[in-house]
């Protein structure tokens, strides 16, 4: 009996470290689970350098303040287009020139993003004008720097967008034990 009590202690601490917690988003009846934990745990793994290698002071991708005046029926459609150019126009150009744990990490997120976001896509998100008009203004501050530097900024500037995540999720107060890693 002791040794069962001891090899259940022994294992405890490695199942503990695959629970994630998945957070989740209601959009119109319409639930989308997000791993923030698993995101932020990604990202930082790449935190550090992105942000040291981010030259482009004078250009804002994200700002946090238009992202929170986004209408509440259209952060829907905001996250997908968000996550849309994070998969298409971010990580794709930000793996190519890093060191090969550095591509793991972001193409986890990457991969992490292309899940959320098709989840998204069954809510059937209903964009408006002013909706694309902010994610069009996130592509022109992309679009004045060079791909590479635009990438490595997008990157650094990620820790705003999981912050709006999670003001979005404790606004939902829905938080639920998930078996299961990202990765």
């Amino acid at each position: 009996m002791k040794r069962m009590l001891s090899l259940s202690l022994l294992l405890l601490p490695g199942l503990l470290n695959e629970l994630v917690f998945s957070r989740t988003l209601m959009f119109n009846g319409c639930t989308v689970s997000i791993h923030t934990q698993e995101l932020r745990r990604h990202y930082s793994e790449i935190r550090s350098k992105a942000i040291s290698g981010d030259t482009e002071i004078g250009v804002m991708i994200l700002n946090i303040s238009n992202m929170r005046s986004i209408q509440s029926g259209q952060i829907c459609c905001y996250l997908r287009l968000l996550l849309r150019f994070y998969v298409e126009r971010v990580f794709r150009n930000y793996a190519t020139s890093q060191p090969q744990q550095v591509k793991r990490c972001s193409s986890a997120m990457a991969n992490a993003f292309v899940t959320i976001r098709k989840n998204i896509n069954q809510c059937h998100c209903h964009c408006d004008e002013d909706t694309q008009k902010a994610i069009n203004s996130i592509h022109v501050e992309f679009d004045k720097l060079l791909i590479n530097k635009a990438a490595l900024k997008a990157v650094a500037e990620l820790d705003t967008l999981l912050d709006w995540l999670d003001e979005l999720q404790e606004a939902t107060q829905v938080t639920i034990p998930v078996n299961q890693s990202l990765t």
